[in-house]
């Protein structure tokens, strides 16, 4: 099936000078010499330095240099039918474009299994950090996964690539809850072209620390990209900005119980540093209540003193050296220039990045347990 770019766009979405002179003013005698003034001390910093609203999921949260987008999609799925679809009506639904939540959960662009059929990207890479569910890979390379429960599959776009994302309803007997952040992660202008690769990080790989404050309460920080001491995570692809610890990427989420504390240490100066509030009623950074559902701009090298209030919480964070280029973006392609958009629907409409080698845009992977086949290939599992 021909491939229109034009759905593809579709499909994701989505700084004068005053001068004063002073005349008439009389020098002091050179015996009598007046020191100069100390310069005041600047003020601190204070730790949080800005808090922006998240909106509704599954709305695009805000993101900051070197990220370029992040969701959250949590979806209560009713149990599943022959087809991996949900066993129950599409009445009511706009199908292709079913982001409205209706009972809970949504199709996205899928018209029989929920998800992301076949779309092109160039220029940056996906994060797909699954937490609850399936996800079923498939790209004109000619790789494949399901991958779901804690895994991440990390995909540098590069000069190009389709893909599809389908959330395949296993059980047919009961709920199939899905819940996974998806995040864009830029490239700079050096690696925009660079040849796209696919990574699995599977879940038993991705370090999980689970701590107790000093009242026992429970806090667990897992650490999918950016060590932390001992906790190293798989390392991303060879030509993402985050494989270089230079640039201080980190993708953490931390879950504190009711009433427990902790300290997230401090990243370098430099570093683009957010906290995501997702999940909770109240949070205090540095003794600072934060309402929920808000995005939380830290100083990056200061350690933030986490407490979670009202119940428990949890947040995600994002952290990264910016990449300080321009970024032009439209729909799937992200470059640096209109006119390297502009080449980039050229360049999809006559190669198609490979084509499509599967007979499906929304494929499934049947009753497949959780593996991944790279490009030669190879069949992985996790563990």
């Amino acid at each position: 099936m021909k491939i229109d770019p034009t759905r593809r766009d579709a499909l994701q979405l989505v700084a004068g000078a005053a001068a004063a002179a002073l005349v008439g003013c009389t020098p002091p005698p050179a015996s009598a010499p007046v020191a100069a003034p100390a310069p005041a001390a600047s003020p601190p910093q204070p730790l949080v330095q800005a808090l922006v609203p998240l909106g509704v999921s599954p709305t695009p949260w805000p993101t900051r240099d070197p990220f370029l987008f992040c969701v959250h999609h949590d979806d209560a799925y009713p149990r599943g039918n022959a087809s991996f679809g949900p066993d129950a009506s599409l009445d009511g639904r706009d199908i292709g474009q079913d982001f409205a939540g209706k009972d809970g959960w949504r199709m996205y662009h899928g018209e029989v299994v929920p998800g992301f059929p076949a779309h092109p990207h160039r220029g940056f890479e996906t994060v797909t950090v699954v937490r609850r569910g399936l996800l079923d890979h498939s790209d004109s390379l000619g790789s494949a996964a399901r991958y779901g429960r804690g895994d991440v599959q990390w995909l540098t776009a590069g000069r190009g690539i389709q893909h599809a994302e389908m959330f395949p309803l296993l059980s047919s007997e009961q709920a199939n809850p899905a819940e996974l952040f998806q995040i864009w992660l830029n490239l700079p202008a050096a690696r925009k072209m660079s040849a796209p690769w696919f990574s699995m990080l599977w879940g038993p790989t991705i370090p999980k620390q689970v701590l107790t404050d000093a009242a026992g309460r429970t806090v667990t920080v897992t650490r999918h990209a950016g060590a932390d001491g001992d906790q190293v995570p798989p390392q991303p692809p060879p030509d993402s900005w985050a494989a270089d610890p230079a640039n201080d990427v980190a993708i953490w989420t931390i879950a504190l119980d009711a009433g427990a504390s902790w300290t997230l240490p401090p990243a370098r100066a430099g570093t683009l540093r957010s906290l995501y509030f997702f999940t909770g009623a109240g949070l205090r950074v540095d003794g600072e209540e934060v309402p929920a559902n808000h995005r939380i701009d830290l100083t990056p090298d200061r350690a933030a003193p986490l407490v979670a209030v009202q119940g428990a919480v949890e947040v995600l964070l994002l952290q990264g050296r910016p990449i300080g280029e321009p970024v032009a973006k439209r729909g799937p392609f992200v470059m640096n220039t209109e006119e390297e958009i502009e080449q980039a629907f050229a360049d999809y409409r006559r190669t198609r990045f490979g084509g499509w080698p599967w007979d499906r845009e929304d494929p499934v992977h049947g009753r497949e347990d959780r593996f991944a086949k790279l490009l030669d290939g190879t069949i992985l599992r996790p563990g």
